[in-house]
C-alpha cells in the first residue's frame, strides 16, 4: 500500500529535461552546475541529472554534498560557507562561491592542512541584493586571493532574481563579464568560470541576447519543473510534471465558506480574509503547512481550489468537480517551486520513483 501524502518523482522526465537544457546551454558554450538543495540531494534524481549530461553537481548544504560523493563530478557549494564547516568544505566540494575574505583565508589554511588546492568563485554584488563583493571592491578582493598559496580563482558568478527579484539583463552580465576582463588584465588570470546567474538568465538564450563570454548557469528550477524564472515561462520541450504531489481526503462535508464567530489570528499569527460563496462542498487532506507550502499547489482536477491550509491540514473546494470523491481518494497536485522545496524536505511526505 501506497504511503500518503507523498511526492512522485519521475526520473525519466528528470533526465529528459536535463538533457533537453544541457544541449541549449552547451550550443551556446555554456556549462550547467544542476543544482540539488530543491530535493535535498536524493541519489537518486542527481543520478538522473548526471545522466542528463551535468557539468557540476551544485548544492547549499555540505550535508547534500556527502549524499554524493561517489559521483566523479566536481561538486560546488552554492550557499556562501560558514566557518564552522570549512574543514569539510576542504575534503568534500571542488569548487565553492565566496564573498568574504575572511572565510576566504580560512578556506586556505584548512585546504594547506591537506595539502589541497580548493577553487573559489567570487561571487558579485550586481544589483539583486543578496551575497557578493560590491564591484568597486573586487580588486581589493582579488589583491589578497592571489597571495594564498592554496586558493585558485576559478571563476566570477553574480546571483540574480533569487532575492530581489532583479532580472539578468545584457547590462548586468555584461558587467561582470567587464570585470572578468579586468582581472584578466591586471592579474594575468584568464577565469574558467563566469556563472550568469540561474534559471532566470534562460530567457536570454531563447532571444539571442546571452552576452558572449558567459559560460555557465546554475540550474535547479527549470531542470525539476520545466520552467525560467525571470518571467515564468515554460522551457519549450520540457517536462512540468516531473515531480506531483498526492494527498488523501480525511474529511469531506458541505459547510459555510465564512467562519462563524469574532475573527483573529489563525495558527501563524494572520487575520483571515473570506469571501461569502455560501455552502460549499469541502475536501480535508492530510497534509498541512509543516509539510508544503499551499500557495505552490496547482490541482490536476481543474475544478477544485486550495482554500488555505493549517500546519497539518490541507482544506479544498470541491464543490465544482465533475469528480464524485469520497473518503480516502487522493488528489494530485503539480508543484511550484516553494511548494517542492518544503515537500522534499519533509520527513513526513513519502518519495516514490518512476523509473521510465
Amino acid at each position: 500500500m501506497n504511503r500518503y501524502p507523498r511526492v512522485v518523482i519521475d526520473l525519466h522526465k528528470v533526465e529528459m529535461n536535463t538533457k533537453l537544457l544541457v544541449e541549449k546551454c552547451s550550443s551556446n558554450n555554456l556549462s550547467i552546475m544542476g543544482v540539488t538543495k530543491a530535493f535535498c540531494a536524493e541519489p537518486r534524481v542527481v543520478e538522473a541529472m548526471v545522466k542528463g549530461g551535468i557539468s557540476y553537481i551544485a548544492d547549499s548544504r555540505i550535508d547534500n554534498i556527502k549524499k554524493v560523493a561517489e559521483y566523479q563530478v566536481p561538486k560546488v557549494l552554492l550557499r556562501l560557507p560558514m566557518k564552522s564547516e570549512i574543514d569539510d568544505l576542504v575534503r568534500l566540494v571542488d569548487i565553492s562561491l565566496n564573498s568574504e575574505i575572511e572565510t576566504i583565508r580560512a578556506i586556505d589554511v584548512a585546504a594547506g592542512k591537506l595539502e589541497r588546492i580548493h577553487k573559489i568563485i567570487l561571487m558579485v554584488e550586481l544589483g539583486d541584493l543578496r551575497e557578493g563583493i560590491l564591484p568597486e571592491d573586487l580588486r581589493t578582493v582579488v589583491d589578497e586571493v592571489v597571495k594564498l598559496d592554496n586558493i585558485s580563482l576559478a571563476g566570477l558568478g553574480v546571483n540574480l532574481t533569487c532575492y530581489g527579484g532583479v532580472i539578468p539583463s545584457e547590462g548586468n552580465l555584461g558587467e561582470l563579464l567587464n570585470l572578468a576582463e579586468v582581472i584578466k588584465k591586471e592579474y594575468g588570470i584568464n577565469l574558467e568560470i563566469i556563472s550568469g546567474g540561474n534559471s532566470s538568465s534562460l530567457y536570454l538564450i531563447d532571444e539571442g541576447r546571452m552576452p558572449e563570454g558567459i559560460n555557465n548557469l546554475r540550474l535547479g528550477e527549470a531542470i525539476l519543473l520545466g520552467r525560467e524564472t525571470a518571467y515564468g515561462e515554460r522551457v519549450e520541450g520540457a517536462s512540468s510534471d516531473s515531480y506531483v504531489l498526492e494527498a488523501e481526503i480525511i474529511e469531506l462535508k458541505s459547510k459555510p465558506s465564512i467562519p462563524t464567530g469574532e475573527i483573529g489570528m489563525d495558527a501563524f499569527g494572520n487575520k483571515p480574509q473570506f469571501e461569502d460563496r455560501g455552502v460549499r462542498r469541502r475536501a480535508i487532506l492530510a497534509v498541512g503547512r509543516q509539510d508544503i507550502d499551499p500557495d505552490g499547489l496547482i490541482p490536476r482536477d481543474p475544478n477544485i481550489t486550495v482554500i488555505g491550509a493549517s500546519s497539518d491540514h490541507l482544506i479544498m473546494d470541491v464543490e465544482e468537480s465533475e469528480n464524485n470523491y469520497e473518503i480516502g481518494d487522493i488528489l494530485s497536485f503539480d508543484l511550484e517551486y516553494g511548494a517542492l522545496l518544503k515537500a522534499m524536505t519533509s520527513n513526513y511526505i513519502g518519495k516514490d520513483f518512476i523509473e521510465k
